[in-house]
């Protein structure tokens, strides 16, 4: 008997591989927070990696919209604001994988904005409450094409984002808190991780504000660069 349904399901989240006719489905999205130290400082906070263990957020697959696109200014903010971040795409699966052996999972990478409800995010966070109004917007995790790189733990390269032409984040992956193995590693003793999984790895500092008309061009080097136009609000 053939499945029937009570209206179209939405289809998979997908993106392009870089060389490749077949999409990388897509299938969780997982954020790690404060990941630079000079990102945590400008947000108030410090990160002392001998006392802590990195922390997550998620967002729902259907936040993810390709680069290039044009995403309306979302509604209930006035400070939205863009975040660039490496994404691991990982193309095999793991279970408390080893930090040695964390490379095994890795299909490749893209460029990734993480955009954030910054004044709904940071009220949640005075008042004890979860993240996901600032952050589970639709719309919010926009991703480049995946560059396959199968194996390679990236610990280096350049990563930047420019809005209007202007320079807003620039840095280097290797200025990671927690790097690419010990975030596979670390993600891995609380989930089965799996084929299609993003891991947005964590921003530089220079976050800020983006208004209705702004241009976003964010990159990482060796990797890809992701694009994105804030359109009117909906």
């Amino acid at each position: 008997m053939t499945d029937t349904y009570l209206w179209p399901p939405q289809p998979p989240a997908a993106l392009p591989v870089r060389g490749r006719p077949e999409r990388f489905p897509v299938r969780r999205l997982f954020f790690v927070g404060r990941n630079y130290l000079a990102h945590a400082a400008e947000m108030g906070m410090t990160v002392d990696k001998t006392k802590e263990e990195p922390f997550y957020f998620t967002k729902s697959a259907d936040t993810l919209v390709p680069s290039g696109a044009t995403v309306p200014f979302p509604p209930q903010t006035q400070d939205y604001h863009h975040e660039v971040e490496l994404v691991v795409a990982l193309g095999a699966p793991g279970f408390q994988v080893a930090a040695a052996d964390a490379g095994a999972l890795v299909f490749g990478y893209a460029c990734g904005l993480d955009m954030t409800r910054r004044d709904l995010q940071l009220k949640a966070r005075q008042t004890q409450r979860p993240w996901d109004l600032g952050k589970d917007v639709e719309g919010s995790a926009v991703v480049s094409e995946i560059v396959p790189m199968p194996g390679r733990l990236m610990d280096r390269g350049g990563i930047s984002l420019t809005v209007n032409g202007q320079s807003r984040q620039h840095s280097d992956v290797s200025r990671l808190i927690w790097s690419v193995a010990e975030l596979i590693a670390d993600l891995s003793r609380y989930y089965h991780l799996q084929p299609g999984d993003l891991v947005f790895t964590g921003t530089p500092e220079g976050v800020g504000p983006v208004w209705p008309g702004d241009q976003l061009v964010g990159q990482v080097e060796g990797v890809a660069e992701v694009r994105l136009q804030v359109g009117p609000a909906a």
